[in-house]
């Protein structure tokens, strides 16, 4: 809890600020690299870039959760906002692809420990009846962030200079760190307790097993090959280790009894096929606005704008209607809403009118954006104080896997499908066309569109708009497996001060 004389106001801005900053910075950095690698160089590193930082947040978001519900959320929040500082500064001065990625796997070690103690901080300082709406709140910014960093990484190196995509952390990260150390105040009782430092070992080198295998698979090696065989084999061999270790830790990191909650469990699986689902609408539909449309990144980014309007309604109504009715129904009718929003997204077409493909995104968005409140909301349902920063962590432990396999599964996919189509529409040139149009993405901005003959590039922008129609046709399955999901959570609802009171008198 929060002594009286603390300004709540400052410590929800400070809370918001983390978490729009650690969300955000993924999707800044992926807008911005294709200028980040012609300046530094290393083209076959690229994937580290990104890797390194998914992997350390990953990895340490079930650790900093746990350890703040052993030693207390600020001084956690603090370190995690600290070290995401430093490893911006870092990343703005990198002047080698490797530099960048160490430096990005910095970040990501102080991202791990903002999102879930944030989330974790909210549920501590408010009554159930206020959660929802403050929970709705904080699902809006995540929403945000995933299409806002894109556009803002596309202006920036457009129009400033891609070290500062790193820069603008700094008075971001100083006003939160500001607020939350001046006025959050917990008043905790802390007690020595064992960490679980062989947990800890045997799920971050786990991650990062299958992080690499999943990242390198299928371009810098066979998926057949002794590097990823050897890779997927390791994670198994430790994560199945992680799991015998956790159940033997006095105080295990991510515990399994938390599972057999099945509120809890369910949440965790929701929460996986949601992001799985969602970040093949937020990487696929820009990319299909510049392929069919034209125009720049920039002007791609400002075209998710329905989508993040959908998304902040989705998330505010979602948090809202929580002491009104159940999880589950909130989430069935999210769940009817996705999966209407990804099916009219897989019937996209070179055809489809503007005003219609903001539609889709508008449904799309808002059925997403329930899950950013209410599953946050539904994972710490049945856990006290000191559970729930291991709770929370676990949801957003769970969504960022989510969103890792989908970018990986889906990518794969997709340019599959776009390469073999590519195959038979030149089948008489060797399976290419007369030109080497390089990598899609390379292909979509203006200059080099310009360079296409007008007669090819209908073909090619046919068949980039096909691959992504039957792309998200794909993405049905991960949204039908959420939908399913839902269904197997409890009738748990938000128990306000006042109903638990009166529940207790009448069991007197």
């Amino acid at each position: 809890m929060i002594a009286k004389n603390s300004k709540i106001g400052f410590v929800v801005a400070g809370l918001l600020l983390g978490i729009l900053m650690a969300a955000m910075d993924n999707t800044i950095v992926a807008a911005a690299m294709g200028t980040i690698v012609s300046d530094l160089g290393g083209f076959d590193k690229i994937v580290w870039v990104t890797s390194s930082y998914m992997v350390a947040m990953m990895a340490g978001t079930p650790i900093f959760g746990k350890l703040s519900d052993m030693y207390g959320r600020k001084r956690f929040f603090m370190f995690g906002m600290l070290v995401f500082l430093l490893g911006s500064v870092l990343c703005g001065t990198a002047q080698t692809i490797e530099q960048l990625s160490i430096y990005r796997a910095i970040q990501g070690i102080g991202g791990g420990a903002l999102m879930p103690i944030a989330f974790t901080v909210v549920f501590d300082i408010f009554p159930p009846e206020k959660r929802g709406k403050i929970s709705g709140l904080f699902g809006a910014v995540f929403g945000i962030s995933s299409i806002f960093g894109p556009l803002l990484g596309a202006y920036i190196t457009e129009y400033i200079n891609w070290h500062w995509i790193f820069y603008i952390n700094l008075p971001i990260g100083v006003v939160a760190l500001a607020f939350i150390s001046f006025f959050y105040h917990e008043s905790l009782a802390k007690s020595k307790q064992k960490i679980d430092w062989w947990g800890a070992a045997t799920l971050v080198t786990a991650v990062v097993s299958l992080m690499f295998a999943l990242e390198l698979g299928g371009q810098h090696y066979a998926w057949n090959s002794a590097v990823i065989i050897g890779l997927f084999s390791a994670f198994a061999i430790l994560f199945a280790v992680f799991l015998y270790v956790e159940t033997k830790a006095a105080e295990p990191i991510l515990s399994c009894s938390m599972f057999r909650k099945r509120l809890f469990a369910a949440s965790n699986a929701v929460a996986l096929f949601y992001g799985a689902t969602f970040i093949v609408a937020t990487i696929y539909i820009p990319i299909f606005v510049q392929g069919v449309f034209g125009g720049s990144a920039t002007h791609s980014g400002l075209i998710l704008m329905p989508m993040m309007i959908g998304s902040v309604f989705g998330s505010q109504i979602g948090g809202f209607l929580t002491t009104r009715t159940s999880y589950r129904n909130i989430m069935i009718f999210s769940g009817i809403c996705f999966l209407l929003g990804i099916f009219l997204l897989s019937t996209l077409s070179t055809e489809v009118a503007r005003s219609t493909l903001t539609v889709y995104m508008i449904i799309t968005g808002f059925g997403v954006g329930f899950n950013f409140s209410v599953l946050s909301m539904a994972a710490i349902h049945n856990f006290d104080m000191r559970q729930r920063g291991s709770a929370t962590s676990t949801l957003t432990f769970m969504r960022s896997l989510g969103m890792t396999l989908g970018i990986t599964i889906f990518g794969i996919i997709q340019r599959n499908l776009f390469t073999n189509g590519l195959g038979k529409e030149f089948a008489g040139a060797g399976g290419a066309p007369p030109i080497d149009i390089g990598d899609p993405r390379d292909m979509l901005s203006p200059d080099k569109r310009a360079l296409i003959p007008p007669e090819l590039l209908d073909k090619i922008t046919e068949l980039l708009s096909s691959s992504i129609a039957q792309t998200f046709m794909w993405a049905l399955i991960t949204a039908g497996l959420a939908f399913f999901f839902i269904f197997t959570m409890t009738g748990e609802r938000v128990q306000t001060a006042a109903k638990q009171l009166s529940t207790a008198a009448k069991r007197q």
